[in-house]
């Protein structure tokens, strides 16, 4: 994937998802919360094993603490690229999840699967 598509990708899923996920929920202001957004191309001969790892994973991921939304999106045009997208009530709370036992068993499952970096960007509300 070219450098360009990548960020029309990154910047049409900000707007289009993170922006009305900003607003403050659970009494506290979105200026706290974490949003990740992270991209996950699998090589083709690992697409159906890599699809159902990103599905349990986003599954395991809805139940931890801190947890606000998690989404796991899947290109319409190459169905080996995923997207996920996280929102966290804090940086503290996605720290949590990252050390996490599935978060692990996760990645190290992914690595062989991955066509390209895995590509995980943290955001903040500039609100």
């Amino acid at each position: 994937m070219n450098a360009m598509h990548r960020i029309l990708r990154m910047l049409a899923v900000s707007l289009l998802i993170l922006w009305p996920l900003a607003a403050p929920s659970r009494g506290q202001g979105s200026a706290d919360k974490l949003f990740v957004v992270t991209h996950v191309d699998l090589t083709p001969n690992f697409k159906d094993d890599g699809t159902k790892l990103l599905q349990q994973f986003a599954a395991d991921s809805r139940h931890d603490a801190g947890v606000v939304r998690f989404e796991l999106l899947q290109d319409n045009g190459r169905s080996n690229h995923f997207t996920l997208i996280e929102v966290w009530e804090s940086a503290k709370a996605f720290e949590v999840h990252e050390a996490a036992e599935h978060t692990k068993s996760f990645r190290e499952k992914l690595q062989p699967m991955l066509g390209s970096p895995f590509d995980e960007r943290l955001h903040h509300n500039m609100n």
